[in-house]
């Protein structure tokens, strides 16, 4: 077990900015492997299938432009983020390099598991996962999960050690190992093979119904320049065992317009759902889509949910009303660009919370009290100039409470998630005039 939650996070502040700045790593600035390493991403004539250029954001390498200044002055609907700590890597309290053998990773997709006492968990999905640099294939995995109990999240998250299915409550451990490999936390969802060409499956969204897990995610086919890449499909992996096993349901997959796949019906639409966030409310599941890459509007579909599984019972928000099983039908609730997003309903607020990042490499905060909106202008929580190396990711914390919000965030310079935290605005202030 971890044994305590103190840790050098190394931080500036960036000078002008009003934000927290992360100082570049001397030991580990850039990850090993093919998934987030520097030293390969620099050549881009390797932006082909394979080769996970366009995993890379558009800021890794420096800002390519500034938020207005209106959108960076006077604080909103939040205050800049601040990290709390790094969840994972090198920096990480709870030592996920010798205890779970990540030492990189991204992503950190986190939801509440629907347990009760004891038993009541955050879950976390990462993407592409590597271990012992060392070691063959650096340990690669497709994505990994990691689950805690800690309600004390001002103080960062602490990780119980993972447990073996030789011994008990190893369902609740930190996170999925088997025997062999107790300090390994094990690949969770595999390829399922329906696609000629298929690099990784990366989680995009998870939700629990009724103590069941489900994670959305996406199968690539292919790496294009930084932030574009193109998916065979995405579908719903379900665990009824709190995050230990899963299996895909094949008839929730949603093939791209350019996946490729034999005996699956290719429906006009579903090429805007590759990538998701979820959120409940009033007995609904939520789903935001994206296309696949960093480029696209977002669209909003809605299920009962006890029929999440069931592609024909979802309707699509067309602008003025929800139309039942048309995804083409699907208007845009955001507009382009929106990037790796996460929605979550906010009861300090009373509202929806939307985060992502933006064609700046920002990470953006919208508002609105239902989920087709309308939603409040974007406004820039953390930036490039102070959080520079690259970032995409954020997701919700689902136990944030009161006026805290505390979120992951991807940085790409050293392939690993932190914990970050802004405080809401209840009453936010007026923009400021600008001019005379």
């Amino acid at each position: 077990m971890r044994t305590s939650k103190a840790v050098s996070l190394g931080l500036a502040l960036a000078i002008g900015a009003g934000l927290q700045a992360v100082s570049p790593m001397s030991a580990m600035a850039e990850p090993c492997g093919s998934s987030g390493g520097a030293n390969i991403e620099s050549d881009e004539d390797r932006a082909v299938m394979g080769t996970p250029l366009g995993r890379k954001p558009i800021t890794a390498d420096g800002p390519v432009g500034v938020e207005p200044l209106s959108d960076r002055v006077g604080a909103r609907i939040a205050s800049p983020a601040r990290l709390v700590q790094w969840l994972t890597g090198p920096r990480s309290a709870n030592q996920t390099s010798s205890r779970f053998s990540i030492s990189g990773t991204d992503l950190g997709i986190m939801w509440d598991n629907g347990g009760t006492g004891a038993e009541r968990q955050v879950l976390f999905a990462y993407g592409d996962t590597f271990g012992d640099c060392s070691k063959p294939d650096q340990e690669w995995r497709y994505n990994t999960l990691m689950r805690t109990s800690d309600t004390a999240l001002g103080d960062g998250l602490d990780i119980p050690d993972p447990l073996t299915e030789e011994e008990d409550d190893h369902l609740y451990g930190g996170s999925p190992v088997t025997v062999d490999k107790p300090g390994f936390a094990k690949q969770i969802i595999d390829k399922l093979g329906l696609a000629p060409e298929e690099f990784t499956v990366i989680p995009t969204a998870g939700i629990a119904v009724d103590g069941v897990q489900y994670i959305n995610f996406m199968s690539v086919k292919q790496w294009g320049p930084p932030s574009r890449w193109t998916t065979n499909f995405s579908a719903i992996a379900v665990s009824e065992d709190n995050g230990e096993n899963w299996e895909v349901d094949v008839a929730t997959i949603r093939e791209n317009t350019e996946g490729d796949l034999d005996g699956i019906e290719l429906i006009e639409g579903n090429q805007n759902f590759q990538m998701t966030a979820y959120a409940k409310r009033d007995g609904y599941v939520y789903t935001f889509g994206t296309p696949s890459g960093r480029f696209g509007a977002a669209r909003v579909a809605r299920v009962a949910e006890a029929d999440i599984l069931d592609l024909a019972e979802y309707e699509y928000w067309d602008g003025d009303a929800w139309t039942s099983g048309d995804p083409g039908a699907a208007a845009n609730v955001f507009p382009a660009p929106v990037s790796e997003m996460s929605v979550a309903w906010n009861e300090h607020l009373g509202k929806f919370i939307a985060l992502y990042t933006n064609d700046v490499g920002s990470v953006v905060i919208r508002t609105a009290s239902q989920p087709q909106g309308p939603w409040s202008a974007p406004e820039a929580i953390m930036t490039a100039q102070a959080f520079p190396g690259g970032l995409y990711a954020p997701y919700i914390h689902p136990w944030s409470s009161g006026d805290q919000l505390y979120f992951a965030v991807s940085l790409w310079s050293e392939y690993n998630v932190m914990l970050m935290r802004t405080t809401l605005n209840t009453d936010p202030p007026p923009a400021p005039s600008w001019g005379s």
